[in-house]
Order: C-alpha cells, then sequence, then structure tokens
C-alpha cells in the first residue's frame, strides 16, 4: 500500500546542506498501527510531511498503491492529500473563525461534495469521535481534547487510507491523551495509522508497531514486513485501451481539489467578521476616493441633467432652419473678411477707399441660394435614423395664416397682427421683417405660432391649467405665462381689448401729444378664454373677379364680413402655463395651433377659383390681366415702328371689335326683353320669338326699360359669381323676371365681355410689374411636398450634430445644385457647454482617483498583513488538498468583499451628503439643479471599488499561495 524506497531529503541551510533523511526504506501494510519514535531532530515529523505529501523528498521514491510518485504534479499531490491520507497535529490546527462544523466540512468542501452529502457526513464524523452535540461551537470555545477529537474527525471525514498523527498527545494531558490513543487504536482496524510521538509508554501500550529513527535512519522496526513472503505471481498487465485511459482521465479529474469561490467569500467573511472594527476603517478608507468620485458624478449629472433639460427646451425654440433661399452668414463674412485683406496692398501715403459696399452686394448675391427642399423633404421622410434624434421635424409654407375675429362694429384682423403698424411704430417692410425674426425664434410681431408636434415635450414644458390640448385643426390653445399673465400686446391683438384706441398713437406722442394708455389690469376666467372663436380665411377669399381681372376686396368692408363670416370657426380649447423647470418654451405666441390647421388652408387655396386660373393661364397676371414680362416677349416687341406698319391691321382689329361689341349689345338687348333689337348673328327667327314669349312680360317695351335701366348699373361680376346681395331691388326683381335662356344668355354674354377685357389688357403691350411666382405667393399657394422652410428639432446637441452629419451625407449623395445650406442659431450658443462640464468632471474625477488609488494600495497592504495573519490557516488549508490556486482565491474574495464594503459605504454615504449638498444649490441659485447618482454609476462604481481591491490583492495572495504548508503550519 505505502512504502518508501531509500528517502532522503536534504536542506540547504545558507552555505551548507544538513540531511534529515539518509536513505530511508519502510513498507507499510494497508491496516496497523505505527508508531515513529526518536530524540528531537531525528527525522520523525520530516518523514511524515513527506508520507503526507506536505514536503518532497530529494531522492528516493514514495510508492502509494504501487505507483510512484516521482512524477506527481502540484494537483496529483494537492489529491493525495485531501482523499488518501489525514492529518491529526499536536496543536489541533483548527480554523479559529470557523465553527466546529465548518472546519470538518473543508475537506469535503475541497473534493466538490454537494452541501447536503457533506453536512451529514461532517455530522457523522464528528458523532463518531463523541462531539455530535457540539457542532456549532467555535474551537476557542472547547478543550484541547475536544479541538483533538474535532481535528481527528476532519481527518476521518474524507475516508482517507492513511491517517498521520504528529504528537496528538502532545499537548493534552494524561487522561485525555488515554482517550485519544483509544480512538485512534480503534480506528487502525480498517486504517493504516502512522503517528509520531516522544512517549513510547503510550506507543508501547497502542501500537501494533514501533520504528524507531536516529539521525535520520531507520534503526529499529518491530514488526517489519516480511520480505520473504512469497507473493501469488501476477500476471503482466496489459496495455489499457482507450477506454480505460478515458476512464482513468475522468477518475483522476473527479479526484481532483477544487474550492469554490463561495466557499472562499465564506471564510474571508468569517474572518472579517472577527476583525469587525478593523474591517470597517479599512472599508471606510477605501470608500473616500469612492465618495469623491460619486458626489462629482452626482453634481454633474445634476448639471447634465439640468443642461438636458435646457438643450431640450432651447432646441425646441431654436431649431435647425432650412429655407428655401438662404446665404450662409458664416460664409459670407468669411469672403468679406479675406477680401478686405487682399485689396489692403498699396502704400499709406494717401487715403484710399474701400469698396464694402459692393463687396458685400457681390458676395451676398455670390452666397445666396436657393435649397430644393422638396427633394431633401422626401430625404428626410425616408430617413428612418431621424425619428429618434428629433422632437419635430416642421414644414412651413408660405400660405398665411389669416385670422379675424367677428364684433358688432366689424371685424379685426387678429394674425398677422396690424398692430404695431396701426400705432405708427414701423412700416409693412418692418413687420414683414419682424414676423420673419419671429419664424426664426427671435421677437416676431404675430401672437399665432405653429406648435412642435410633439406631445410629450409639450407635456414637460406646460401645465394644462384649462381645457385641453388641441385634437383637431380647428381647435387652439391660449399661453400665457408663468405668473398667469397675458401681455397687453397679446390682448389687443387678439382683440379682447380695443386696438382701435392704439391708432396712431406713436406719431401722435413724437409730435408732442398727450396721449393715455389703459393701464388698467384685466381680469379674465379660464371659461371666457375658453369662449374665444375666431375665423381663419384662405388668402383667395380676399379677391373677387371683375372684368375678367381679380381684385383686392380687403378694403370693402360688407365684402370682407361676408368672407370672414364664411371662413373656418377656430375655438380656444385649452389654456397652457409654462412648467416652473422649463427653462424655454416651443410655443413662441400666445395662441399656438395645430400643424393640419395650416395643411387645410394649402389644400382651401390650392383647390380656389383664383389659383386655379393663375396656374392654367401661368403668362397672365391674374390681378392686372396683363402678360409677365419675360425676355421672348420684350425680344418680340418692336414698339412704335411696327404698331405704324400694321395699322392696317389694327384697323380690322377694331371692327372685329366693334362687330364684337355690336354682337354684344344685341344680345344685351334680348336679355332685356327689347324687341326692337335685331337678331343676333346665329340665331333663327322661330328661337328669337320663343325667346321672347318666354319672358313672360305683358309690356315688351316697359320690360325692356326696365332691364337696360337694371343693366345699367348691375355689378355684371355678382351675376357671375351668383351673389345677389350687393343688387338693389329692380335689379333683383328683374333678375327675377328672366327666364333660364335668359339668365344662360346674360352669363355667356358677361363671360365673352370678360374675356374681350382680358384679351385686351393681355396684347395691349404693357406688363405686369409683377411675375407668376410673387403671384402665387401672395394667394398664398404652396405644395405639400414642397415647403417654404424646414425646421429640424433635434433632442440635444449630440442629435443636432449627428443630424448635421445626416445633411451632410445628402450633401455628398447630390450634386451642387441640390446641396442644402442651413442656419444653426443655437451652435454656437451652447454647443461647448457640456464639453466644458464634461472636462471638469474629468479634471474633479482624475484627482480624486488618486486618494482612490492610495486607498487600493492600503487596502493591498492590510490584506498582506492578513496573509501575515493566517499563515497557519494558509498550512491548514494545503494540510487538507487545498491548492496554491484555491489559498489565492481565499484572499482574492476577501480583497473583494473589502472592496464591495467600501464602494458600497461610499455610495450609502454619497447618497445621504447629496441631500445637504442639493439644500445649499437651492438656497444660493435658483437654477434647478438636483444632485443625485445615477443608478448605474453607483453600480460601476461599485465594481471599480471591488476591482481595484481585486488587484490590489493579487500580490499579497500571491504570496501566500507560494507559502511552504510546512513552514506555515509551523507559524503560530
Amino acid at each position: 500500500m505505502l512504502s518508501l524506497k531509500d528517502i532522503k531529503k536534504d536542506y540547504v541551510v545558507g552555505d551548507s546542506t544538513v540531511s534529515a533523511l539518509k536513505g530511508v526504506s519502510i513498507d507499510f501494510r494497508e491496516n496497523e498501527f505505527v508508531s515513529i519514535l526518536g530524540p528531537s531532530g531525528s527525522g520523525k515529523t520530516t518523514l511524515l510531511n513527506i508520507i503526507g505529501g506536505l514536503d518532497r523528498y530529494t531522492s528516493g521514491d514514495l510508492n502509494i498503491n504501487g505507483k510512484s510518485t516521482k512524477d506527481f504534479k502540484d494537483c496529483d499531490w494537492d489529491s493525495y492529500r485531501n482523499h488518501s491520507k489525514g492529518f491529526v497535529f499536536q496543536s489541533y490546527n483548527l480554523i479559529p473563525h470557523q465553527t466546529v462544523l465548518s472546519n470538518v466540512e473543508l475537506a469535503l468542501t475541497l473534493s466538490g461534495v454537494s452541501k447536503s452529502e457533506r453536512r451529514e457526513r461532517a455530522v457523522k464524523a464528528l458523532e463518531q469521535v463523541g462531539l455530535g452535540d457540539q457542532l456549532h461551537k467555535k474551537p476557542n470555545q472547547m478543550s484541547g481534547g475536544q479541538m483533538q477529537r474535532v481535528a481527528i474527525a476532519r481527518a476521518l471525514v474524507n475516508e482517507p487510507d492513511i491517517l498521520l498523527a504528529d504528537e496528538p498527545t502532545g499537548a493534552l494531558d494524561t487522561e485525555t491523551s488515554v482517550q485519544i490513543m483509544e480512538l485512534l487504536k480503534s480506528i487502525s482496524k480498517d486504517k493504516l495509522i502512522i503517528m509520531v510521538t516522544h512517549n513510547p509508554e503510550l506507543a508501547m501500550k497502542y501500537s501494533s508497531r514501533i520504528i524507531k529513527l536516529l539521525d535520520g535512519k531507520v534503526i529499529d522496526d518491530s514488526d517489519p514486513l516480511d520480505k520473504n513472503v512469497v507473493e501469488p505471481i501476477k500476471k503482466p498487465e496489459k496495455e489499457p485501451t482507450k477506454a480505460d485511459k478515458k476512464a482513468a482521465k475522468k477518475e483522476r479529474k473527479k479526484l481532483k481539489t477544487s474550492m469554490s469561490f463561495l466557499t472562499a467569500l465564506s471564510l474571508s467573511r468569517n474572518n472579517l467578521m472577527t476583525k469587525k472594527a478593523r474591517t470597517l476603517l479599512t472599508s471606510f478608507a477605501g470608500s473616500i476616493g469612492i465618495i469623491g468620485i460619486a458626489l462629482i458624478l452626482s453634481i454633474s449629472n445634476g448639471v447634465q441633467l439640468y443642461i438636458d433639460q435646457v438643450q431640450s427646451d432651447t432646441l425646441s425654440s431654436y431649431p435647425l432652419q432650412i429655407t428655401k433661399t438662404t446665404a450662409s452668414i458664416g460664409e459670407i463674412m468669411n469672403t468679406m473678411a479675406k477680401n478686405h485683406e487682399d485689396s489692403a496692398n498699396h502704400d499709406k501715403d494717401k487715403v484710399y477707399s474701400q469698396n464694402a459696399m459692393g463687396e458685400m452686394i457681390n458676395t451676398l448675391m455670390e452666397e445666396t441660394k436657393v435649397n430644393n427642399l422638396e427633394k431633401f423633404k422626401k430625404y428626410l421622410d425616408d430617413n428612418s435614423d431621424l425619428k429618434d434624434l428629433t422632437s419635430d421635424v416642421q414644414y412651413t409654407y408660405a400660405t398665411t395664416l389669416n385670422v379675424f375675429t367677428e364684433s358688432d362694429s366689424g371685424v379685426m384682423q387678429v394674425n398677422p397682427s396690424t398692430l404695431l403698424e396701426d400705432m405708427g411704430y414701423m412700416s409693412s417692410t418692418q413687420m414683414e421683417a419682424m414676423s420673419m425674426s419671429g419664424s426664426m425664434g427671435g421677437m416676431g410681431t404675430d401672437v399665432w405660432s405653429e406648435m412642435i408636434d410633439n406631445e410629450e415635450l409639450i407635456d414637460k414644458q406646460y401645465d394644462v391649467i384649462a381645457g385641453r390640448l388641441p385634437e383637431k385643426y380647428n381647435e387652439v390653445v391660449l399661453v400665457v405665462d408663468k405668473n398667469n399673465e397675458i401681455n397687453d400686446y397679446v390682448l389687443y391683438s387678439l382683440g379682447l381689448l380695443d386696438p382701435s384706441s392704439l391708432n396712431g398713437i406713436v406719431r401722435r406722442a413724437m409730435a408732442g401729444e398727450d396721449i393715455s394708455v389703459d393701464s388698467e389690469q384685466h381680469v379674465y376666467t379660464y371659461d371666457e378664454l375658453l369662449d374665444l372663436k375666431f375665423k381663419a380665411v384662405p388668402t383667395p377669399d380676399f379677391y373677387k373677379k371683375k372684368d375678367g381681372v381679380w381684385e383686392d376686396m380687403t378694403g370693402d368692408e360688407s365684402y370682407m364680413k361676408k368672407a370672414v363670416a364664411n371662413g373656418t370657426e377656430i375655438s380656444v380649447v385649452g389654456i397652457l402655463r409654462p412648467d416652473e423647470d422649463a427653462s424655454s418654451a416651443s410655443i413662441s405666441g400666445a395662441i399656438g395651433y395645430r400643424h393640419d390647421l395650416m395643411t387645410y388652408l394649402i389644400d382651401e387655396v390650392d383647390n380656389s377659383e383664383i389659383v386655379k386660373e393663375q396656374i392654367a393661364n401661368p403668362d397672365i397676371d391674374v390681378f392686372t390681366g396683363l402678360k409677365f414680362k419675360t425676355d421672348e416677349n420684350v425680344a418680340d416687341t418692336d414698339s412704335s415702328s411696327e404698331t405704324v406698319s400694321d395699322s392696317t391691321a389694327d384697323t380690322e382689329s377694331k371692327a372685329d371689335k366693334t362687330a364684337d361689341s355690336s354682337d354684344t349689345d344685341k344680345k344685351a338687348g334680348l336679355v332685356a326683353g327689347d324687341s326692337s333689337m335685331e337678331i343676333p348673328e346665329g340665331m333663327t327667327e322661330e328661337q328669337y320669338k320663343a325667346l321672347m314669349e318666354q319672358s313672360g312680360a305683358s309690356d315688351t317695351g316697359e320690360l325692356a326699360d326696365m332691364g337696360m335701366n337694371a343693366m345699367g348699373s348691375m355689378d355684371m361680376s355678382a351675376i357671375q359669381g351668383g351673389d345677389m346681395s350687393s343688387l338693389t331691388e329692380t335689379q333683383k326683381k328683374y333678375i327675377a323676371s328672366l327666364s333660364d335662356e335668359q339668365m344662360e344668355l346674360m352669363k355667356q354674354m358677361l363671360k365673352e365681355q370678360s374675356d374681350t377685357n382680358a384679351d385686351q389688357l393681355a396684347n395691349s403691350g404693357k406688363y405686369s410689374t409683377s411675375n407668376y411666382d410673387n403671384n402665387m405667393k401672395t394667394l398664398g399657394y404652396s405644395v405639400v411636398e414642397d415647403p417654404d422652410s424646414i425646421n429640424i428639432y433635434p433632442v440635444d446637441f449630440a442629435s443636432k450634430e449627428k443630424i448635421i452629419d445626416i445633411i451632410d451625407d445628402y450633401n455628398d449623395s447630390v450634386g451642387e445644385e441640390d446641396k442644402i445650406e442651413y442656419t444653426d442659431y443655437v451652435g454656437l450658443m451652447m454647443s461647448s457647454i457640456t464639453s466644458i462640464i464634461n472636462a471638469i468632471s474629468y479634471v474633479l474625477i482624475a484627482f480624486v482617483a488618486i486618494s482612490l488609488v492610495v486607498s487600493s494600495i492600503m487596502i493591498g497592504i492590510i490584506t498582506y498583513i492578513s496573509v501575515l495573519e493566517r499563515t497557519k490557516e494558509i498550512g491548514i488549508l494545503r494540510s487538507i488538498g487545498a491548492s496554491k490556486r484555491d489559498i489565492s482565491r481565499v484572499f482574492n474574495a476577501e480583497t473583494v468583499i473589502v472592496g464591495f464594503v467600501a464602494g458600497a459605504l461610499g455610495i450609502i454615504i454619497s447618497y445621504l451628503l447629496t441631500i445637504p449638498i442639493n439644500m445649499i444649490i437651492a438656497h444660493l441659485t435658483d437654477v434647478p439643479i438636483r444632485a443625485s447618482i445615477p443608478v448605474s454609476a453607483a453600480v460601476i462604481l461599485i465594481a471599480i471599488s471591488v476591482c481595484l481591491t481585486l488587484i490590489a490583492g493579487l500580490f499579497p495572495s500571491r504570496v501566500a499561495a507560494k507559502k511552504d504548508p510546512v513552514i506555515a503550519l509551523r507559524t503560530e
């Protein structure tokens, strides 16, 4: 079973070599009680350590079950110590911070035995040595004899083949020594027990074999194994098959020892609990760096959240704007600066003029370009990434939102507001410029603005204090300020206060007149404001066709009343107030409307008669009837000479017009019922008589007189449009007397007359001062696919940069003529704030991280001290089969625990410190910054603490793993 062949052991001490064993050869039986006697220094313990696998022989061989150990690796020795032998030491060598049960279980833990089986076998072993009722005591709560019994139970729990006892009764009294020896004797019936002792009496009494050593040699063996006994001749072993090799490999793997990390954590936790104060102080020291970083991150996070809110709010007011006609301000400035530098190349002996105005105009013309927004809009609509990067993409159009309010005194235009112009504050041109400024995020004159199509953002920025958000195209909201107040400019503009009282007030004030303005504070209930109604009127409804051209009727009060009455009713359905924490607002006006109100007006404009006529006649100005001036028709016109040379043609033309006029007069007389008129060309005598009979007049002459008088002052365009409201009673009576045929004839006559007038204007040789595009813009004509401008609202600055990348990608993919120029109003304002905050945070964290590193080094030193304190424990663990890796794992587990406690303690303290920090910030500033540690940051910081302490403990754990178990066991 166990055989030592010429075992020698030498120790190098300085320059000399000491031989502890000098060729020891012993064979042991499978079950016997062997006592090894000898004086101190004879090599007893060295021999026992070599047999136990704790020490290595210098030469010779140790055979275990017929297998040589010359080629054993560390893992083989670990498995041998764990499965094949058990150790009982003179000083018990129990781990003090573990319970009796845990001490016994430890060997089974290394063997990979399940928890339930481990407990069952440990309890059984303790009951076998008479300690079944002492399971949960600590070693320091037991007597010496009891502790030795625990050591024996630990040695037996793994059911080893060999039990090694090194002076098992050396620290016990006589009575207890006898009890221990009796116990060992009973065990020797089934196992090989090798005991080293100085007590020959005990050896003689209980041992079945006594071996004496002196100066490293065996000088006596009371019962050596008889070599003369002829053992049965064994058949030569067959060459192992692949299956045999595989089974052997599986068995070796099964016997391989390994301590789980949970076991290592349990050992280290119990050890740390015995030194609570030191552990707590060490963890607190390690947490100082974590506290510093956590507080910096909490303030940085609070500032970042505030910046994110400011970004979101600010960018909802200052979008990336792309207009149809645009100029790059940066390029203009750069070009002008470069031109100025290039021009300053003259002597300074005279004063020279600088062509600044010319350069500015030339540069403006060069840098101004027209964006193809129709193509770009399609690109944006097809881009799937844009939705996550934007709060909204808003398309604006040239269609004007004309809003009016009705009252007993008439109608008042609410939008676009003319209040400042009526006051004499600025001209209509300045008003238009101000309105454009408002669309770009500045202070405009209009109180109506389109709402951003992002209800979530609106909910963050505003509180609905009455009513609800609009859900239909003809619903709007009224926006008050944070104090529930409305600027009186808005009240005048909306007609809640009489704007006529301000007419010309600026001019009168500048003229020195005494003026007074209503300064009374007016109060309105929510219900009063929610009852407000307005009318939206498409621009084409301002025009009426007369004599073949369309006339602007905005100066006709009665016409405007009817046009407004027929407009689309707009209702106020909600009142909004900016949220207290909102730094900016997306609704720039006092009235916010939905985007689909604009699309509704676009459809109304596109389907109007005047717009259809202008589209059908793109070369004729519908407002004047004149042709638009183009290069072609100007080149084809040869003013006076051509007119003179074509006098004959002109005469023929006049004759044709006279004929047309005569025919028109005949038709007019026919409509009027004048039977004396000649039959118009193209009508038979029978048709003429039948038509006269259908008139129903008893006195044809009387009817003719009435008809001619009525038609003389009649608004013919009203007849064409079916509007009878402007006719007199006589005219209405006359119209009512006409038959259907006569009405059709009248409308035909009016159309022919209108066409004739239009033809005469178109061929008069004069040209319109406008053009087709201006007319369409005046009428508010727009195509949904081709916006006038695009406002892109990024979620934050990072998203804005990605959107700019998207625009750049588009520009790279199209030709020069389709490249997009855009205006970033807020880019220069706040783009670097986040970077500055991050830079400051990183610098502060870098400084604080120094303390974190220092505390980690300190934890490493504490861990090294722990290694020195637990040296004996290292020896004990190695003696029961723990590998070097297991030892490292134990101390790594200890650093993990310390690191986790330090990180968790730092986070808890930091969370508590944010309370007074927030109170101080709130007291010192009005900025709504709330310091808070993000959960993810807290987890990461704890993980960093664990990692740093683990790294710091790598060196001490490596030192622990390399300790010689024999020396470690001798350490007190």
